[in-house]
């Protein structure tokens, strides 16, 4: 019997550059529409005195559209208060050099959770996508996500299996069980990356979540929803479930967020 999804953390808008141009409205009544209680939206991060990565565009809002973001949010939170729970987040890379003056721009934003999404190592501009393979950036993105779990800031990990597996097996293990066990350490959940389930993508990579088995870890489904028909496919909910059941690793299906400012 499928079990319908009780709560989605990780939702995009138009603003990243890559997702659909649709208004956030459409994500709020496809998520009622298909019984889900809480949704959470959590755009790509901006990060101040970059000129949003010209040499890579279409990655993340501008600074300049994080009020609005902020606003549209709240504003359906009020409007779908009796039908949905409503939440505002936003989805963060670890990036060293930056990290310190983003957190100041977030401060005085009512931002009510991040996720951590570490797409590129460095600094995004200078740095190497995750999903390049390379004993290098599996190094890096292992040292990079770890550092960016202790900062306490974060609610869970997106798509912690992104880092391309093409190399030495035992290598890959001990990187991997290193990011399982400081995730556990600050009680942080894993995500089963839906988009990845539907696109095709090397994630979720099987070998990773036989480790976080085989470590205690806990998961969290996201849709990592780029338009609105991404908030729900129930096909790819059960898939998700599956792979969780067969390797004996807990969902949850809600969570408590971690607000980065409490």
């Amino acid at each position: 019997m499928s079990l319908p999804l009780v709560a989605n953390y990780h939702t995009h808008t138009y603003r990243c550059g890559h997702a659909a141009e649709a208004p956030e409205r459409e994500y709020v009544e496809r998520a009622i529409a298909a019984g889900i209680r809480i949704l959470g939206f959590s755009d790509h991060t901006p990060y101040p005195g970059t000129a949003n990565f010209p040499g890579r565009p279409d990655i993340r809002m501008d600074l300049s559209e994080l009020d609005g973001y902020c606003e549209t949010v709240l504003a359906l939170r009020d409007e779908y208060r009796d039908d949905i729970e409503i939440h505002l987040g936003l989805e963060a890379e670890y990036y060293p050099a930056l990290f310190d003056a983003l957190l100041e721009q977030l401060r005085t934003r009512p931002i009510e959770y991040m996720i951590l999404g570490q797409h590129f190592t460095n600094n995004q501009n200078d740095g190497v996508h995750c999903g390049f393979p390379g004993s290098d950036v599996l190094s890096k993105y292992t040292e990079q996500l770890i550092c960016g779990i202790k900062t306490g800031m974060f609610t869970y990990i997106a798509h912690p299996d992104i880092v391309n597996h093409e190399c030495d097996p035992d290598e890959y293990e001990r990187h991997m069980r290193r990011i399982c066990r400081k995730a556990n350490e600050y009680g942080l959940p894993l995500e089963i990356n839906m988009l990845g389930l539907g696109t095709g993508r090397p994630y979720p990579y099987r070998r990773f979540w036989e480790i976080a088995a085989s470590e205690g870890c806990t998961a969290i489904i996201g849709c990592d929803a780029h338009s609105p028909e991404d908030v729900f496919h129930q096909e790819l909910i059960d898939s998700a479930r599956a792979l969780a059941s067969e390797l004996g690793i807990k969902v949850l299906d809600t969570l408590p967020l971690k607000v980065p400012f409490a």
